[in-house]
């Protein structure tokens, strides 16, 4: 691979020439000059320079994308090569949207690395739309997604677990005591906290709002799962959330699931792959992911 490419894309994340030297183990001139020689390959600046920054310009930008894309294409390559004689090591970069990747996921990490102590996990969390953005672009080796994305040929997606979720409240909700199934008109009138657009989350939400013919007068947006935690508990309204989410807030009384009609519901969580070769970093991964499909050696006792 041309080194220059792996330079540039150094120097345009790092927004400064002495930074990436120094990430790259080289002298600052000697990243200049790789700067220079891919400029002068290109025909065009790729950098805006001054004293204060650097910054990509509308060529940079594009060679900036597409050099993303050679580079983790070019590791890839490296590390599927190495694996036919080696056992699993080496870099692993996994996706997950939130709801997974916060609680779900290093559970199943820390049982990989008993097993495959020099496997390097690098792990991305994003809302599901993100995660296979990444993917598509070859920055990520594997995502987990909860909820659905726009389909695309270079994507393959499993099912591979459930994931239920529920109606929860503060502990001083005044629906907290109710036994019975709470009708989903009553709920109508309440506030909602909800996740962002494009999370699997908010897609679980709008389905189960539709599914239950209600519009809520009123509604809170967060973009991660644990603000919203917060909100609820500090009486801001009502959620949908995983289980796996608010087991432990639950489990010592700071937030209370609700009775409520036609629920928990049911969404599942997919592995997403784009590549048809893995390292055996990646197929040991998947292997655990697969052998424990129903998660409960992850879920808190």
């Amino acid at each position: 691979m041309d080194q220059s490419l792996n330079v540039f894309v150094t120097v345009a994340e790092k927004k400064n020439f002495s930074r990436a030297a120094e990430d790259l183990h080289m002298t600052q001139p000697a990243v200049s000059q790789y700067i220079r020689s891919l400029e002068e390959t290109m025909n065009v600046r790729l950098l805006e320079r001054t004293n204060k920054y650097v910054r990509l310009t509308k060529a940079g930008e594009i060679v900036y994308h597409h050099a993303k894309e050679i580079v983790g294409l070019y590791g890839r390559m490296h590390h599927l090569v190495n694996d036919l004689s080696h056992v699993a090591s080496g870099k692993l970069s996994i996706g997950a949207s939130y709801t997974f990747g916060e609680y779900v996921l290093p559970h199943i990490l820390a049982r990989l690395l008993e097993v495959y102590p020099h496997i390097q996990p690098e792990v991305t969390i994003g809302n599901t739309a993100e995660i296979a953005d990444l993917i598509i672009s070859q920055q990520l080796d594997v995502g987990i997604v909860e909820g659905r994305f726009k389909e695309n040929r270079m994507l393959t997606t499993q099912d591979f677990a459930e994931d239920r979720m529920i109606v929860v409240a503060s502990a001083g909700h005044p629906l907290a005591l109710r036994t019975e199934a709470i009708e989903w008109g009553e709920l109508a009138e309440l506030p909602w906290i909800i996740r962002e657009e494009g999370s699997g989350t908010r897609e679980a939400v709008e389905s189960v709002f539709e599914r239950n013919s209600i519009t809520p007068a009123r509604t809170m947006q967060f973009s991660s799962t644990q603000p919203i935690k917060e909100a609820v508990e500090a009486g801001l309204g009502i959620s949908l959330l995983s289980e796996w989410a608010v087991q432990k807030e639950v489990r010592y009384g700071d937030l209370v699931r609700l009775s409520v009609k036609n629920l928990p519901f049911v969404r599942q969580f997919s592995i997403v792959t784009s590549s048809p070769y893995q390292t055996k970093a990646l197929q040991v991964f998947l292997e655990l992911l697969l052998n424990n499909r129903k998660l409960t050696l992850f879920r808190e006792s």
